[in-house]
C-alpha cells in the first residue's frame, strides 16, 4: 500500500482528459532531446521523488515518471499502484553526455533513495515501489556495479545494499498528471515527501549532501551566500543569531509581524526571494506567518528535533538561513503556517520590484 493511492488525477477533477500512457514521451522528448542523448532508467519508490531530483541539474535534458521491468503493455498507474502487476515506478533520465555520466546520475540516485530496502521504499510498500537500476547496455552495468560496491564501502549503512542491477525492458510513460508532480502541486509534493519519511531519512544519512548536485538558480536569480566574516559585518547581532545560529527572535516584538503592505520577502543573506505579502496572514503568534512560499524551490524543508520536538524547519536553499519552522494549522488553501523569524528577511515593496531585478513577481499584484 502506499498513502498516495487515494489521491484524485488533477485533470480529473478538471474535468478534462488525461493524457494516456505512452502520449507524454513523444511529447517531452521529440523535440527537446538531441539523438546524442543517454539515458538511464531508475526506480526509487515514489517517481515524484525521483523525478524531481534531476530537476534543474546541469547535463540533464528531461526526467520522465513512468512504469518498467513488467509484463503488463501501457499499465495505468491504477494498476502499477495496487500491485496488479510487475512494473515498478521508474523515471527514465536524458542527459548530454559532455556534460554528465552515468556514474554522476548514479551518484545523485543513492542520495535519494534508502538503498538497504527492497521491499519498497518509506511509507510506500510492495514490489510496485522497489529499488532498481536498470542498465542500457554493458558499460552502464558495469559503472553500476561498481557504483554500487563504492555506496556500500561508505559506511554510510549499516545494512547490505540490496539494490538489482536489472537490463532495461520497455519503458511506459506514465499519465500527465504524474509529469512534474512537485513543480504542479509543490506543497502537497513537500508534504508527502516529509511525511512518507524520505526527507527526514535523507536528511540524517546525508544532510545537505542529498541535494548538493542542484546547479539551477530558481525564480532566474543569481543568488550566493557570502562568507561569514561579510555576514558578521552586514548582519545586526540579531540577524546573524537568527540566520546562522539557528536563533529566535522575540514574537510581536519584530520588524514584519504586523507588516501590512504589500510586496515580496527575500532572504537577507542571499537575496533570494521567499514569501508574498499576497499569502501572509495574521497568526496570532507575533511571528510573520504564510501560507506557502513564493518560490518553493527556494525554501527547503529539515526535520528538526532539538528539545525534544518532531518539528519541520524550513531554511533559504541558496543562503542556507535559518527562516522558521512550517506548521499544519493555517489557512486555506494550503493548510499550513510557515512561522518565520523577521531578522531573516528582507522586504521588498512592490513599487520597488523593477527596480530591484525582480520585476517578474510584479504580476502576483494585479487584480
Amino acid at each position: 500500500m502506499r498513502i498516495r493511492a487515494l489521491l484524485i488525477p488533477i485533470c480529473l477533477l478538471a474535468g478534462i482528459a488525461c493524457s494516456p500512457p505512452g502520449e507524454a514521451f513523444a511529447a517531452r522528448s521529440d523535440t527537446e532531446v538531441p539523438d546524442s542523448a543517454g539515458i538511464a532508467t531508475l526506480a526509487g519508490g515514489c517517481f515524484w521523488c525521483i523525478e524531481s531530483a534531476f530537476d534543474g541539474v546541469e547535463g540533464i535534458y528531461s526526467a520522465v515518471s513512468g512504469y518498467t521491468g513488467g509484463d503488463t503493455p501501457n499499465p495505468t498507474y491504477k494498476q502499477v499502484s495496487s500491485g496488479a502487476t510487475t512494473h515498478v515506478e521508474a523515471v527514465q533520465v536524458r542527459f548530454d553526455p559532455t556534460k554528465i555520466d552515468f556514474a554522476r546520475i548514479l551518484h545523485i540516485f543513492w542520495r535519494q533513495i534508502d538503498p538497504t530496502d527492497a521491499g519498497g521504499q518509506f511509507a510506500d510498500r510492495g514490489a510496485q515501489y522497489r529499488p532498481v537500476v536498470y542498465y542500457h547496455d554493458e558499460d552502464q552495468r558495469a559503472i553500476a556495479e561498481e557504483s554500487k560496491k563504492a555506496l556500500q564501502a561508505l559506511g554510510k549503512f549499516d545494512k547490505p545494499i540490496v539494490v538489482p542491477i536489472v537490463e532495461a525492458s520497455e519503458f511506459y510513460v506514465a499519465e500527465e498528471y504524474h509529469q512534474d508532480y512537485h513543480l504542479k502541486n509543490p506543497d502537497h509534493y513537500k508534504r508527502y515527501r516529509y511525511g512518507s519519511g524520505r526527507t527526514p531519512f535523507l536528511q540524517r544519512v546525508w544532510g545537505d549532501e542529498a541535494d548538493a548536485h542542484k546547479t539551477e538558480k530558481s525564480s532566474g536569480g543569481d543568488w550566493s551566500r557570502p562568507s561569514d566574516d561579510e555576514l558578521r559585518a552586514r548582519l545586526t547581532p540579531l540577524q546573524y543569531h537568527v540566520t546562522q545560529e539557528d536563533g529566535t527572535e522575540r514574537p510581536f516584538q519584530n520588524e514584519y509581524w504586523d507588516n501590512k503592505r504589500e510586496g515580496i520577502y527575500v532572504d537577507i543573506v542571499s537575496g533570494e526571494p521567499l514569501f508574498s505579502s499576497r499569502d501572509k496572514f495574521k497568526s496570532g503568534t507575533g511571528w510573520p506567518s504564510f501560507t506557502r512560499p513564493l518560490v518553493s524551490e527556494n525554501v527547503v524543508e529539515k526535520a528538526d528535533r532539538k528539545f525534544g520536538w518532531n518539528r519541520v524547519e524550513v531554511r533559504s536553499a541558496t543562503g542556507d538561513s535559518h527562516l522558521g519552522h512550517v506548521f499544519e494549522d493555517g489557512p486555506e488553501p494550503t493548510g499550513l503556517r510557515y512561522c518565520i523569524n523577521s531578522a531573516s528577511l528582507r522586504f521588498v515593496p512592490k513599487e520597488q520590484l523593477e527596480a530591484e531585478g525582480l520585476a517578474e513577481f510584479l504580476a502576483g499584484f494585479e487584480d
